[in-house]
């Protein structure tokens, strides 16, 4: 019990895996983590060997954290998730296993936003096959076909950090922007909300996706909808793979339907950089195909690395979960002149009374006591006083209805 740590910091292994940002490696072994990192996406089998004895798993996008993985990680406090979307992570495993799951929803907010304005010019503007063509040797000098961003109507679908701030830059260039989104959101500029998809699709000379990764949004984007799309339109994707049935535009940007398209994400992406990668849409004209870069730039990998890292640090050093995704948010102050008790456990009646039963048993002094709940978790922090004995904690581990218990110094 000796020292400010209950466990000491230089015992606790992480590993990062599809090349997280070496800030995060730098910050995490500053505060005196042991790291590992690994290059590419691991499998599901290949993360369950490698998870066990894992502290704090770190991952992007590609790496499935599924509930064999959960089951398999023996020390898993942590996962964080280097991106903005946590759906390669099942949530619901990790909060029935006590395992806080954190991610970084605004860093890479800009990148991707940018981009979505560059390609939007480029298709516009018939960039990609001009290069094409003068890489080949050709010059085709013509303006038939080449349009202004000024004055198009720009469709957002899904409005939020991401979708909110292209709708300014978008405005700011001339563009009329409309929106749709499931959530009540608050219309940033002139952007006015349509009430339906349909509305929206039928009204929009590009149209550019920004929805979760949630399974209900799968083939959003489909047959039907492409065709209530305004004839010659523009389909922009830098959400998730699965949101844009790939197969049916390719047949409606074959058809020439719709007039071009760009999609930064794809219902099946490569673990690597090695492996191959193919799609109906590969060869198409005014079709712009780019590897999930939306958020891959060095500015937005470097704020999601110290975003990421610092809510991991938080957790671990104060048993902060400001910005976990799957356990209620608690926002604490360091640990001072007290122990620290931190208790995750299932929501049902009678924990918090059973736990301060036992506590009041051990002969703890509480100093300070924080419960937060939701549907499914509990979390109960209690600061204490340090003059106790270690083995009365025994029976705050065994308080019905414990995830995790853990303890700071």
């Amino acid at each position: 019990m000796a020292g400010r740590w209950s466990y000491p910091r230089s015992r606790m292994r992480m590993l990062l895996l599809e090349n997280v940002h070496p800030a995060a490696v730098e910050r995490l072994q500053a505060a005196g983590y042991q790291v590992e990192t690994a290059k590419g996406a691991l499998s599901e089998d290949a993360l369950i060997q490698r998870i066990k004895g894992v502290h704090v798993l770190g991952v992007r996008s590609k790496t499935q954290v599924s509930a064999r993985v959960l089951d398999a990680a023996d020390k898993l406090m942590a996962v964080a998730a280097f991106c903005i979307g946590t759906n390669q992570i099942d949530l619901d495993a990790a909060a029935g296993r006590g395992v806080a799951v954190f991610n970084a929803p605004y860093s890479n907010t800009r990148s991707v936003v940018e981009l979505a304005v560059g390609l939007t010019i480029a298709l516009l503007r018939d960039v990609a096959d001009k290069s094409s063509a003068m890489h080949r040797g050709e010059w085709n000098k013509s303006a038939t076909g080449a349009r202004e961003l000024r004055g198009k109507t720009l469709g957002i679908v899904g409005y939020g950090a991401i979708g909110s701030q292209l709708s300014v830059l978008a405005e700011a260039l001339g563009m009329r922007v409309i929106f749709h989104d499931l959530t009540e959101r608050l219309a940033l500029g002139n952007a006015r909300r349509v009430a339906s998809l349909d509305a929206l699709l039928g009204d929009s000379d590009v149209v550019s996706l920004h929805v979760d990764g949630r399974a209900a949004n799968t083939a959003l984007i489909g047959a039907a909808e492409l065709s209530r799309m305004k004839p010659g339109a523009l389909l922009l994707n830098l959400s998730r793979g699965h949101v844009v049935d790939v197969g049916a535009l390719a047949q409606a940007l074959g058809a020439g339907r719709i007039g071009g398209a760009a999609l930064d994400v794809f219902p099946d992406e490569p673990a690597t950089n090695a492996d191959p990668f193919d799609s109906p849409l590969r060869g198409l004209p005014n079709v712009i195909l780019t590897p999930h870069i939306g958020g891959s730039t060095e500015e937005a990998q470097e704020a999601i690395a110290e975003f990421a890292a610092e809510r991991l640090l938080a957790y671990l050093n104060r048993g902060e979960t400001t910005f976990c995704v799957n356990l209620p948010n608690v926002q604490l102050a360091e640990v001072t002149g007290a122990h620290r008790i931190l208790h995750i456990h299932r929501n049902q009646p009678g924990v918090l009374a059973d736990l301060n039963r036992a506590l009041a048993g051990a002969g703890l002094n509480i100093l300070g006591q924080h419960l937060k709940t939701d549907e499914r978790t509990g979390y109960v922090i209690t600061d204490v006083d340090r003059d106790y004995d270690p083995a009365a904690l025994k029976a705050l581990r065994s308080v019905a209805g414990t995830l995790r218990f853990r303890m700071l110094h």
